[in-house]
């Protein structure tokens, strides 16, 4: 395993800057800035360092009240493996590395890898987006290791686990962020198995935070994952909240319940449960039985692109929205771009959503599977749209999908219910359409101010 001389120094440097600023956290943030910008050399990673000093000195900011809740509600251990897995190696030394071995080897490198370690799962939600994979498929621990220790010498440093449920697999998962614990590990759960000792568990070894499926309040939780388990997941974030552990929520939004997780009060309320960061995505007609009526409605995905910028100006907590953030990241990141997703049966797919592939991680290396011909075919045409609130290749451009899959001669990665490509536009297709001119509008509105901005600013 490559472990880089900068990956040595850097953790080193922020290991005693954690020591001298533990008593008084925001009265010496300023310190360990200092002794940040000792090893940051990327452009951008100057700009966020710069964009924190201008946090600090603003107490009456929601992002200052976040990173004050972050030293007041965690654990000590998962204050230090946040600040030194996720910022320092995930960060500022993976991802030089990445871009390093992008040139190298012509293929997209990512910041982070989306694992299934299990299919299964104990509840059924509706309209699951794995509910088309076998429910025996697993990835053997052994597997999975290998898979990390692939990563890591591509300057991988952040770990996702998804499913299934992948807490079916808790023993195992702690078992690999013990041993790569230069690494930084997270979860989507349903988060019904978090007991005491699990939380107590997560809380000791600070490198693996968990992402909790929640829709809504009660009633809307309930309706797509089952009676009782909204409350399973209130007692979850109770028991993590007090062991310190990094938690957050992931929100799926869809035709009946936009307006009730894009609320004020939804995020307060999950913001006193103790959630750090929120993940947003819109709902994803993904097998031939998906539920179409469930797709959210331009009126909606509009809503939802204003709500969270203006939500994220002025809460104390991280809130992404997968979609409607695209113009942040330059469109779609699927395909090994910044990320990619291994399914429980190996197949290396682009996308969580994307349920097509060429190659299977039991069978090949990860540097294989990312020079794989869909994998190749993601390189070559993203972005898949130059307005970037119209980023992904299923939902917003189907056309690409169809054209990359045919031209990659990928295979369905469902084995219940093997879903041609055609059939997987035919629900997107009417979607994609009535969304356009929405995104349109506002992606010319977008454009307008940032260059009012710019302008503003070299008037200065």
């Amino acid at each position: 395993m490559m472990v880089s001389v900068k990956q040595l120094i850097s953790t080193k440097i922020m290991n005693e800057g954690l020591k001298y600023i533990e008593k008084d956290p925001m009265e010496n943030l300023d310190k360990l800035l200092d002794w940040g910008e000792k090893f940051v050399t990327r452009e951008n990673h100057k700009q966020i360092l710069l964009r924190f000093r201008e946090i600090v000195n603003n107490p009456s900011s929601n992002w200052y009240k976040l990173i004050e809740r972050y030293f007041k509600e965690l654990s000590p251990a998962t204050i230090k493996k946040y600040t030194i897995n996720f910022m320092v190696n995930a960060g500022m030394v993976g991802i030089p590395i990445q871009y390093k071995m992008q040139k190298k080897y012509n293929c997209n490198v990512p910041w982070a890898m989306l694992i299934d370690p299990t299919s299964a799962c104990n509840l059924k939600c509706t309209g699951c987006w794995a509910a088309e994979y076998d429910k025996t498929d697993s990835l053997d621990y052994d597997l999975l290791d290998r898979i990390i220790r692939e990563g890591k010498e591509l300057g991988i440093y952040m770990y996702i686990f998804s499913g299934g449920e992948p807490l079916v697999r808790k023993d195992d998962l702690i078992k690999l962020a013990e041993k790569h614990n230069d690494c930084y590990f997270l979860s989507f759960t349903n988060a019904t198995l978090v007991d005491e000792d699990f939380a107590k568990k997560l809380g000791e070894i600070g490198n693996f935070a968990l992402a909790i499926s929640v829709e809504g309040f009660e009633e809307e939780t309930d309706m797509r994952r089952g009676k009782g388990t909204y409350d399973k997941v209130m007692n979850a974030m109770d028991l993590l909240k007090r062991e310190g552990v990094i938690f957050g929520f992931s929100t799926c939004y869809h035709k009946y319940n936009t307006e009730s997780v894009g609320s004020e009060e939804y995020l307060d309320f999950l913001i006193d449960k103790g959630c750090m960061f929120g993940w947003y995505f819109t709902y994803m007609p993904i097998g031939k039985d998906a539920v179409t009526d469930l797709i959210a409605t331009p009126e909606q995905r509009k809503y939802m692109y204003h709500r969270i910028r203006d939500l994220r100006s002025k809460k104390p907590i991280f809130t992404m929205d997968f979609w409607n953030d695209g113009e942040y990241v330059q469109g779609c990141i699927a395909g090994g771009r910044r990320y990619l997703h291994i399914n429980a049966n190996g197949d290396v797919e682009p996308c969580a959503f994307v349920h097509y592939s060429n190659i299977n991680i039991k069978d090949a290396s990860l540097l294989e599977a990312l020079q794989s011909p869909l994998f190749m075919q993601y390189r070559e045409n993203q972005p898949f749209n130059e307005n970037h609130l119209r980023p992904c290749p299923v939902l917003d451009n189907p056309e690409k999908i169809k054209i990359m899959v045919d031209k990659s001669g990928a295979y369905s990665t469902q084995p219940i219910d093997r879903e041609d490509v055609e059939d997987l536009i035919a629900k997107t297709e009417e979607p994609a359409k009535n969304w356009a001119p929405v995104a349109g509008k506002l992606w010319e509105d977008s454009l307008e101010e940032k260059e009012q901005k710019l302008a503003e600013a070299s008037n200065k």
